[in-house]
């Protein structure tokens, strides 16, 4: 089983964005920032767990952006969900391991990219 971490400054959105996230996968845990969140992967024990991190695109501090690349340094093959709103632009994100998906989504479309995402990174884990 891996975790999901999601990283989301607003304690409403990320409430529901858990509850929705735990509806299908059983290790999903919240942190309120990038800086927190790169504390974490930096405890082996939690790194070694990880399956995905979803984030918001825009977050105090570090935006969306610089925090994927920043947590990518850290560990590369790590896939990222990137939630932003309807004006974000996608392009900001490179990579086969980063996705991104306006809030806007349907919660079935959010939960079934956070699936697949998890699946890439276990096979390529294996």
């Amino acid at each position: 089983m891996s975790t999901i971490l999601l990283v989301d400054d607003d304690p409403l959105q990320a409430y529901l964005c858990k509850s929705i996230l735990e509806r299908r996968f059983a290790d999903v845990r919240r942190v309120a920032d990038a800086a927190e969140a790169l504390c974490l992967v930096e405890q082996p024990q939690f790194a070694g767990g990880l399956g995905l991190v979803i984030s918001g695109h825009h977050m105090p501090g570090i935006g969306g952006p610089a925090f994927v690349e920043e947590l990518h340094t850290r560990m590369p093959s790590l896939p990222v969900l990137v939630l932003g709103g309807a004006n974000d632009r996608p392009d900001d994100y490179a990579g086969e391991r980063i996705r991104f998906l306006p809030r806007s989504v349907p919660n079935e479309e959010m939960l079934s990219v956070a699936g697949q995402l998890l699946e890439q990174n276990a096979v390529k884990q294996a």
